[in-house]
């Protein structure tokens, strides 16, 4: 059995809300932080920039892995630049912006990193309450992805998904708690990658949405209204 630090922690960073707020939800806990963000071929890059900024500002080690497989796989909106990110209305499909496989393929990798960096956390901001209903944020999923990994690499490394049945408005009061609200300014949710976000995808409505039940301002508009944008 390999032997990995337990107070030593990887989050999965996108640059996006929940993981912003996991990242620092982690802090809080452990005594060492790092995080990985992966290029896979997003269309989106403003992700990356925003994910780089956001581990500054959280003064944690970053790394950066490319996997560009989910590119040239394309059929979803958010590596192919030929479909659009509109959700499906049929009741047994899954909205476009479902990438296949990526967050069982983000998290083996994850795994991979923090077998060989002696860390024996996983933080990831998957949740199963999220609207998008993505069969890869389910508990049943993680658990048995868990399962898997600590088989394969003969490790004990611990997968937390600290948001899994938050809904928006909890994840928000999370954030604020956390102290993640400085860095919530510097994230990025929209599927049609603008910035200021376009309020009209199925992601910037949800993040509406999460800080209006909460009754708290969405710092990156505030941010992005101050510097009159």
């Amino acid at each position: 059995m390999h032997n990995l630090a337990s107070q030593r922690a990887l989050v999965v960073l996108s640059g996006g809300q929940d993981s912003t707020t996991c990242l620092f939800w982690a802090k809080q806990r452990f005594a060492e932080v790092e995080a990985i963000t992966f290029d896979y071929g997003q269309r989106h890059r403003i992700e990356l920039a925003c994910a780089k900024k956001i581990a500054e500002l959280a003064g944690v080690i970053q790394h950066v892995l490319p996997i560009n497989t989910f590119s040239a796989i394309g059929g979803n909106a958010l590596t192919d630049p030929t479909v659009s990110p509109t959700t499906t209305t049929e009741a047994t499909a899954l909205p476009n912006t479902f990438v296949p496989g990526r967050n069982l393929i983000f998290l083996t990798f994850a795994a991979a990193l923090a077998y060989t960096r002696q860390i024996g956390h996983i933080v990831t901001g998957v949740a199963q309450t999220d609207y998008s209903g993505y069969p890869d944020c389910r508990e049943n999923t993680l658990k048995a992805l868990e399962l898997a990994i600590n088989l394969g690499m003969e490790a004990r490394l611990q997968l937390h998904t600290p948001l899994m049945f938050l809904s928006k408005a909890d994840t928000v009061q999370l954030a604020q708690q956390v102290g993640a609200m400085s860095a919530l300014a510097y994230s990025h949710t929209c599927y049609e990658g603008q910035q200021p976000p376009c309020g009209q995808c199925a992601a910037c409505v949800l993040r509406a949405k999460g800080f209006a039940e909460a009754g708290i301002d969405d710092p990156l508009i505030s941010r992005l209204q101050q510097e009159g944008k």
